[in-house]
Order: C-alpha cells, then sequence, then structure tokens
C-alpha cells in the first residue's frame, strides 16, 4: 500500500511543494491502529534507499520502497523514540552513498530571531539568514535561510545538486517569510544560489541577499565560506578605539579605488591582492603620514565600471582581491600599523541585475513598486523600501556586519542626498504624509543607522556624502539631527576648485569663492574633499584643473592649495593620485601613474601632502579644534586684489597659534604686512615655494618678530615675503 499520493509525489518532482519537510523525512503516523515512522526521500539516480539507524551498534538498516521511478522512495517501522538515521542509496552506476536525510532535522531558525527580524531589530540577522557552515546534532553540513514571503516554493541549488530545485526544497518557517533548510555533509566552498518560484507562476534564480562570498565576476553564485578562523592581531587598535574622539584628532584620510591604486604590468597588468596591498599600500599610507585610508565600495558587485557602487552582495568583501579572510588581513596589518579603515557603503540603492535583490521573490520586496519611489532615473538603479522593517534590518545588519567580521573603524555613506529627498532628480514623484518632499522612512533609517553604530562601536565614526543644504546632518538623533560625526564639505570642494581653474589674472574677481565656506563652517562637523568625483567624466585631474600653462605652475598652484586645504578647519579628504599630482583623469581599470614620481613637479607635491600631514598631526591643537569657532581668526581675507589670504588657527591654550598666509597670484609679495594676534616670533614651518617641493626657495629665513606696528587691526604685525602661487605657514613663539 501506497500512503502518498500522487499529488503529493508530484509535488516534489514538480518542484512546487512549499511545505517539503510535511511530506519528506520522518513522521509519525497511526497505520491499522499501530504507531508507526513513514519514511519518503527523493533521490534522483538511486536504485534501492535504505534507512541507517546511526544510533543503534548494528547501524540496522529499513529498506524503502521506490514508488516512482524518478527516485521517489517510502517506507514504515515500527514507531520508537525519534532517532537520528542516515540514507543509503545505491545508483545507477553501482557506487554506493550514505548522507544524513536533509528532511530529518529541526528547523535552524529560532521563533525569536525571526520575531526580531519581522520587527527589524535583530542586528546580527546575518548570523542567522544566509549561508552558515555548522554542526547540528554533531552532523555537519551548511544551514540556509533567505527571506521570500511571496513566493510558492523556494530550493537551494548548486555544484552539489546539478542546480536542480527538485532536491533541496526549503520549509517555510510560516508567517516570517523565511525559508530554511539544513543540508548535511556539504562545506566551505560549495557554490550555491536560491530557486525561487513565485506567485506570478515565473522561476528565478538568485544569489544569496546575505552572501558572505561569491564567485569572481562575471560569474555571480554565492560560495558558502567561514572566515571565523582569522586570528585578529589588532587588539590595541580595537581597544584604544573605544575611546577615541576623532572630532578631536587629527583625521587625514586617503580615498583609494584598490582595483586601480597600482596594478602588476608584468602579470597581465593584474590589480594587487588584498595581501599584497597589506604591505605596499600600508607602508605607502603610513609613509605619507595619513590617519585613514577609505576604501571606494569593496561590497561585491558585478560590473567594475560601477566603481563598486552598484552591489549585489552587501554582506561580502569583493572576491576580486580575494577572500575574506585576505581582506581582514589586510585592515589588520593597518590597524597594526595604526591606520583606521573607511568603507564606503551604499544603502542607497542596488542594481537591477536579474540575479540579485531586483523582485526577488516575484514581488518588489526589497524596492518601492511604484517607480516614482523605487526607480533612480540617474544611475538606472533601484531604491530600497526603506519603510518596510526586514529591509531596514537587512540594510542595519550589513553596516554591523562590516564593523562586526572586519573591523572597519567607519561608514562613509554613499549619495545620502538621494536617500533624504522625495523628488531628488525626478519630474513625477509622491509626497510623505505630511505633503513634504522629504523621505521619513530614510531619514529615520538614517539616524536609527547612526544611532545602533555608535552605541555598539565606540570610536566607529560615521560620515555623510551629502551635497544639499539638509539642516542636521550632524546634529545628534535626540536632537533632530542625522546623526552623522562628518560630513563631506561639497560646497567647499566645489568652490575652491572652481576658483583655482581660473587663470589667476582673473582670481581678484573671484575671492569670494575663497571666503563663503566660511559663512557656514561651523554649521556641520566638515570634512574638506578632493574626491575620485572631481577627476573623472572630463573633469581633469587635480593637476590639470589647475590655472596656468606649464606643469610647473600647476604644480605650485596645487600646492599652494593643498597647504590652504590642510590649514582650514576640518578634517581631511584627498583621492589616491592627487597627492602626487596624477596628470591623467583617474580609471577605473588602470594604475596610478607612479612613474610621474620621478620628475620633481610630482615628487615636490608628493613630499608637501606628507609634510602637510605631518604638520597636522604634530600640531595637535589643529584636530582640537576643528569644529570650534573660536579656533579660527581671519587675519585678512578681503584682500581679493592681491588673491591673498590671511587667517590663523588657535588652539584652547594660550600661544597654540598657526598663522595661515597664501598668495594665489604667481607675483611675489615681499615686505606683505600682516596683524598678528600676539607680539613675538613667528616660525616659519611650511612653505609651499620651498626648494625640496619644487619651488624658488624664496622664503623669510627661518621666520619673522612681530613689530609694534597696526595693521589689519592688531596692535602688531609682521612683514612677510610671500612667494608667488605659495602657502606659508607660521608657528607662534613667544620668547622667539
Amino acid at each position: 500500500m501506497m500512503l502518498t499520493t500522487e499529488a503529493e509525489i508530484d509535488s516534489i518532482l514538480d518542484a512546487n511543494h512549499g511545505r517539503p519537510h510535511d511530506l519528506l523525512g520522518m513522521h509519525p503516523l497511526i497505520l491499522d491502529g499501530e504507531a508507526v515512522w513513514v519514511f519518503r526521500a527523493f533521490i534522483d539516480g538511486a536504485v534501492s534507499c535504505e534507512v541507517v539507524d546511526v544510533e543503534a551498534d548494528d547501524g540496522p538498516r529499513y529498506p524503502l520502497k521506490k514508488v516512482h521511478p524518478a527516485g521517489f522512495f517510502e517506507g514504515i517501522i515500527s514507531r520508537r523514540d525519534r532517532f537520528q538515521y542516515r540514507l543509503r542509496i545505491e545508483q545507477t552506476n553501482g557506487e554506493i552513498r550514505q548522507f544524513y536525510d536533509p528532511y530529518s532535522f529541526e528547523p535552524t531558525v529560532s521563533e525569536q530571531d525571526l520575531y526580531l527580524f519581522n520587527e527589524g531589530t535583530e542586528l546580527r540577522i546575518y548570523e542567522k539568514l544566509g549561508a552558515h557552515p555548522v554542526h547540528i546534532d554533531g552532523v555537519p553540513g551548511v544551514k540556509f535561510a533567505v527571506w521570500a514571503p511571496n513566493a510558492e516554493r523556494v530550493s537551494v541549488v548548486g555544484d552539489f545538486n546539478n542546480w536542480d530545485g527538485r532536491y533541496h526544497p526549503m520549509r517555510s518557517l510560516g508567517y516570517s517569510g523565511v525559508w530554511e533548510l539544513f543540508i548535511p555533509g556539504l562545506s566551505v566552498g560549495i557554490k550555491y544560489k536560491y530557486e525561487l518560484f513565485g506567485k506570478d507562476g515565473h522561476l528565478r534564480l538568485k544569489t544569496d541577499p546575505y552572501g558572505t562570498y561569491f564567485e569572481p565576476p562575471p560569474h555571480n553564485a554565492s560560495v558558502v565560506w567561514d572566515s571565523d578562523d582569522y586570528i585578529w592581531g589588532d587588539q590595541a587598535w580595537m581597544e584604544a578605539r573605544k575611546t577615541r574622539d576623532y572630532k578631536k584628532e587629527p583625521m587625514s584620510v586617503y580615498e583609494v579605488h584598490l582595483g586601480s591604486w597600482k596594478r602588476v604590468v608584468e602579470d597581465g597588468n593584474r590589480p594587487l591582492s588584498y595581501r599584497e596591498l597589506a604591505t605596499e599600500l600600508v607602508d605607502y599610507v603610513k609613509n605619507k603620514g595619513f590617519t585613514h585610508v577609505e576604501f571606494m565600495p569593496l561590497a561585491e558587485h558585478p560590473f567594475s565600471g560601477s566603481w563598486g557602487y552598484q552591489v549585489t552582495g552587501f554582506f561580502a568583501p569583493t572576491s576580486r582581491f580575494g577572500a575574506p579572510q585576505d581582506f581582514k588581513y589586510l585592515v589588520d596589518k593597518l590597524h597594526q600599523h595604526g591606520i583606521g579603515v573607511i568603507i564606503d557603503w551604499v544603502p542607497g540603492h542596488f542594481p537591477k541585475d536579474a540575479f540579485a535583490l531586483a523582485e526577488f521573490d516575484g514581488s518588489h520586496l526589497y524596492e518601492h513598486a511604484d517607480p516614482r519611489q523605487g526607480f533612480h532615473q540617474d544611475w538606472g538603479t533601484l531604491i530600497f523600501n526603506y519603510g518596510r522593517h526586514e529591509v531596514r534590518c537587512f540594510l542595519i545588519a550589513s553596516a554591523i556586519s562590516w564593523l562586526d567580521r572586519f573591523h572597519i573603524d567607519g561608514l562613509r555613506v554613499d549619495a545620502v542626498a538621494s536617500m533624504l529627498y522625495l523628488d531628488y532628480s525626478r519630474t513625477e514623484w509622491i509626497p510623505n504624509k505630511y505633503g513634504g518632499n522629504e523621505n521619513l522612512e530614510a531619514i529615520d533609517f538614517l539616524q536609527r543607522t547612526n544611532d545602533l553604530v555608535h552605541e555598539n562601536y565606540p570610536g566607529v565614526v560615521t560620515i555623510a556624502e551629502e551635497s544639499t543644504a539638509f539642516s542636521g546632518v550632524t546634529r545628534g538623533t535626540a536632537y533632530g539631527g542625522l546623526g552623522f560625526d562628518f560630513k563631506w564639505n561639497m560646497g567647499w570642494m566645489h568652490d575652491t576648485l572652481v576658483y583655482m581653474e581660473k587663470d589667476p589674472i582673473h582670481r581678484k574677481y573671484h575671492h569670494n569663492q575663497l571666503t563663503f565656506a566660511m559663512v557656514y563652517q561651523y554649521s556641520e562637523n566638515f570634512v574638506s574633499v578632493f574626491s575620485h568625483d572631481e577627476v573623472v567624466h572630463l573633469k581633469g585631474s587635480m593637476l590639470n584643473k589647475m590655472g596656468g600653462s606649464s606643469i610647473r605652475d600647476k604644480s605650485r598652484n596645487l600646492r599652494a592649495l593643498y597647504g590652504y586645504m590642510w590649514l582650514w578647519p576640518g578634517k581631511k579628504t584627498l583621492f589616491m593620485g592627487g597627492e602626487f599630482g596624477q596628470s591623467g583623469e583617474w580609471q577605473y581599470d588602470s594604475s596610478l601613474d607612479w612613474h610621474l614620481l620621478q620628475y620633481m613637479d610630482h615628487a615636490g607635491i608628493s613630499q608637501a601632502v606628507k609634510d602637510l600631514n605631518h604638520l597636522y598631526r604634530e600640531y595637535t591643537f589643529l584636530g582640537v579644534t576643528d569644529f570650534e569657532p573660536t579656533g579660527f581668526q581671519w587675519i585678512n581675507g578681503n584682500d581679493g586684489d592681491h588673491s591673498t589670504l590671511s587667517f590663523v588657527r588657535l588652539g584652547e591654550s594660550p600661544g597654540e597659534m598657526l598663522l595661515v598666509v597664501s598668495n594665489f597670484t604667481p607675483v611675489p609679495r615681499g615686505q606683505h604686512r600682516l596683524g598678528v594676534p600676539l607680539a613675538g616670533y613667528w616660525k616659519e614651518i611650511f612653505n609651499s615655494d620651498a626648494g625640496i617641493y619644487g619651488g624658488d626657495n624664496l622664503g623669510n629665513g627661518g621666520g619673522v618678530s612681530s613689530e609694534a606696528i597696526p595693521c589689519d587691526g592688531r596692535d602688531h604685525s609682521v612683514s612677510v615675503t610671500l612667494p608667488g602661487l605659495s602657502t606659508v605657514v607660521f608657528a607662534f613663539h613667544p620668547e622667539g
């Protein structure tokens, strides 16, 4: 007598059974008044199948009957206590295999985990969903779990089952929308995807949203991986980080695109691996004096031309440069050499690639259904639905995972402006419930993310790339702000570059573009930045943006600009290549032009940036007062006719003071008089025209003493020699 109906068998063979654990595996049954166990299994290519009791001493075997030629087996044994068993099969080629039945195990995700996930509060849901090598009841294997509430059926497919969705259908965990399956015998390195049958009648093959490792592009399968075996060596850094406050410390960030920083020409022009970078990049950044590196997005992405900003693997470092352990090694080495690590994090949108998040389970699961809310017209990408608990949980967990698994020290959040406004770059849009254009759900998401990061990871910083005048980006959430630590100063970057692109003879007509930034300088905690966005799309490199007709003049301009930037209030970020005056625009698929360092015009810029970084760190009060209005005073911000600027940076203690003077014309100015706040000796500590930078070595003989001659509204003044196209910095010494 066959206990399973033809319809039930067909539901397995046709891969449309939504609750396979109710049918397959071991189930109690009363048959003719007797308590029995009924066993069912579907194993393609099996001639015979037996149940092996692995708990009994002799391992007795109970044969199952093949009730369908496709490989569906069924059998009963007398009821006794539930026991652990294996299936023993003989295949058509005579091979004997014995394995644990995936449908004999209890769910691997608890009701509490599911409740918190649906509530949006499970910060480490990445430990529960996704693929994880585990031991259950002493049996090794991999547990899989995925959120797909609108799917009719979900299967795990991979190179272990010929990518056939009939063999490992998952169990639905009810209202949660989560599907789960433990597959014994699988191990690290297995490639897999999820096969989903949607209510729309279409079959989809999707990578794991919570995957931790992926095949290198152009392939895209998820890979079962476990990087928890990495032994960290950065304990001292991580402990010290808990008490650090970068709002009060020097912070100079080197922005890096790993695929194009440096390439191995003799090996097919390939990029350096994570482990190679752990030597070359670490040594370089340490030598140049930067406090941090910031990596453009390293989360897995299919198209290199997106620079990493169109993410398909929100929990996985890209496999282009190595395995997750290799990325940990790079972070570890940076920490051991005193260098912090920031990554670009992209929660604002995701690509439409059919294998990833888009219409994941046949519905608009992660994105808005209405294109007026869910489609980003500028980038052709989809916008997350921040109002859905599970989507917020996914994104917050992504942020937490980078801090937790990879010891990341900061998140620079990309495209914040596009998240904040419902009408961002669109003509048709849907107002919020109050009729406004603010995306209230996105604002709440950003606030919650910042709060959770700061609560759980003291010393970690969050940075907003936000290009509008949205109020309170770096204000605490308790006071209605977004809760970021820092904001990129996009306005300062734009105005400053527009000014520097002018021929010096015309700069006097644009002087306000240098001084206007002080009007709003202390409205946020700003980072002065020259980013990758400024050196692409025919905008020219930093060097070639500079006014002037020769490379030498452009180099002088750029050194003067960097001196001005490093002494201007706020933290600093500079994109790679800018530190040595790369001539060409940045190309994501080729190396920086390192050969230019043989020329003084480029080597001099590199040396100047190094010295400015060390100056910034030596005079620690600069970092302390970066965001304090009392730490800045204009000396003369109105000398537009001569295109000069002068100001002082002040510390919290008397006498902590630097005088900064910039001359943005090529005309040297001897006996240039400036008022100073205090009488004494002013030591020249930086001069962008110094000979070691490729300048004319025109300076002030080591320093100048003040005189009791009123100037610029002050009782004392100094007469300085100001080279053309230069920034000169003096430190106050009361006794000379």
